[in-house]
């Protein structure tokens, strides 16, 4: 079990699943420079508003992270916000023929976010996150459903 954080008058440990699909559902994590830079914002934009990502995992067109919190005065759709924001903006701004060819000048991130607590045991969750994209994994049976609806 991960290691509660304490603060001054607070002892907790949240940890959530979030995931993020590419707006028009194109494949533009095929791109590896592109995937890769993403990681490097998101991991940079996340410890900015102090958030621990404890898994990241990428699919052809979205993105699925395993998040931490290190203070309590953010909710998912704060945090969302803020990941999409920073990447999405930075992102299409350092890769113009992806923006150009893919969104036509709209941004990179559709509106929808999934969310989902981790709870007591978050292993399966942070495996399956670990083995997004990859053609055969076990951990995929039971969660795939929830992100294909």
């Amino acid at each position: 079990m991960s290691e509660f954080v304490r603060g001054s008058s607070s002892i907790f440990r949240l940890e959530a699943h979030i995931s993020f699909k590419v707006k028009y559902c194109h494949d533009v994590f095929d791109i590896i420079e592109f995937k890769e830079r993403c990681t490097e914002l998101l991991l940079e934009a996340a410890a900015g508003i102090g958030i621990e990502v404890t898994e990241l995992g990428y699919d052809r067109n979205h993105v699925h992270l395993d998040i931490r919190w290190m203070r309590i005065c953010l909710s998912v759709d704060q945090i969302s916000k803020k990941l999409k924001g920073t990447t999405g903006r930075k992102l299409l701004k350092e890769f113009p023929g992806i923006k150009k060819r893919f969104f036509w000048g709209s941004g990179l991130w559709s509106p929808v976010i999934y969310g989902d607590s981790l709870g007591k045991d978050p292993i399966n969750m942070h495996n399956y996150v670990a083995n997004q994209g990859k053609k055969s994994s076990k951990y995929t049976t039971t969660l795939v459903r929830f992100f294909n609806q």
